[in-house]
């Protein structure tokens, strides 16, 4: 991974904003390293698009300290502007123009010379496999092709930082893919760091090295995604038997979480790891017990979500 010549691609220190009475962000600190996927998880509502939009310049804080590669954001927003590339929730692409067009656009609003401009477009037709599409109006465009022609203009400055606003938003599981495959790309080859605000779960816990988890303003965890799934806990093994005789047995001997007495099944607390579910094979085949199956579940990042905040899972299909 390439690094980039700041340590820390972004700091945030008490950061506050409010729209009357009601506080959109309430002191947020963060530290996100260069050549990182960072994700901010939260529901609709949680302050995610407003703080991208602060970090990105577009609106003002009302207090805190915001540093985008060093540069401050209220004091040296153009230095920040150099910087960094915007993706928002919702494909900024011109449907009238093709997509040679709408990326020649972005090449001379970033007053690129003519030689460069050509070859910066036909880099990032090739890399987003749209050069077979580059001559059609993006009016012809599938959900999947425009949201990669989107990143595509978000590269031609070959930005420093990229935030990604809902990036894969009410695309299909093939294209949210190769958007994935984008991202990491990003990182790995060119040492961007991806700053990534997200409602999917799975695409947090697959893409990024850090995770903070926004909830009314607030952010009320920070870290890895093991260290969030570590930190909420909540594994448990799923037994069905074959016989009703080491049904109870199993139901009498270990610790159960839940009981289907009908269908002969026992939710058992277990963390998931091999010396937990090791001991409890050796219990089993000490009993001689029956079991007709077996399913382990570990904590997820819908488990961290719900511990953290109290609602519901992060909805996983988003209205566009």
């Amino acid at each position: 991974m390439t690094s980039n010549h700041f340590a820390s691609a972004l700091t945030v220190t008490g950061l506050r904003k409010a729209y009357g009475d009601h506080v959109v962000l309430d002191g947020i600190d963060l530290d996100i390293p260069a050549g990182s996927i960072f994700a901010l998880l939260g529901a609709n509502g949680a302050g995610k698009t407003t703080m991208v939009r602060i970090m990105s310049t577009l609106i003002r804080a009302d207090s805190g300290e915001l540093r985008v590669g060093g540069h401050d954001v209220a004091r040296d927003p153009d230095a920040v502007r150099a910087l960094i590339g915007v993706t928002g929730q919702f494909s900024a692409v011109d449907h009238l123009l093709t997509g040679d067009e709408n990326l020649l656009l972005m090449a001379d609003l970033h007053r690129l010379s003519r030689r460069d401009r050509r070859q910066r477009v036909a880099e990032l037709l090739t890399r987003f496999d749209l050069v077979d599409a580059a001559k059609r109006t993006t009016a012809t465009y599938s959900g999947g092709m425009r949201r990669r022609l989107d990143l595509a203009m978000t590269l031609v400055g070959r930005p420093k930082v990229i935030f990604l606003d809902e990036p894969t938003t009410g695309l299909d599981p093939r294209s949210r893919r190769t958007m994935w495959d984008s991202i990491r790309r990003l990182v790995a080859e060119d040492g961007v760091t991806i700053f990534l605000s997200t409602q999917y779960l799975a695409e947090a816990d697959l893409l990024a090295d850090r995770i903070a988890v926004l909830d009314k303003g607030k952010l009320v965890a920070h870290g890895t995604a093991d260290e969030l799934k570590r930190l909420v806990g909540g594994g448990h093994v799923t037994l069905r038997f074959a016989d009703t005789g080491s049904y109870d047995r199993a139901a009498r001997a270990l610790e159960v979480l839940s009981r289907n007495d009908d269908t002969l099944t026992l939710r058992i607390s277990s963390q998931g790891d091999v010396k937990s579910v090791r001991s409890l094979l050796d219990w089993l085949d000490r009993d001689q017990s029956d079991v007709d199956d077996l399913r382990i579940h570990r904590p997820d990042l819908d488990d961290v979500f719900f511990a953290l905040t109290g609602n519901p899972v992060v909805d996983q299909e988003p209205a566009r």
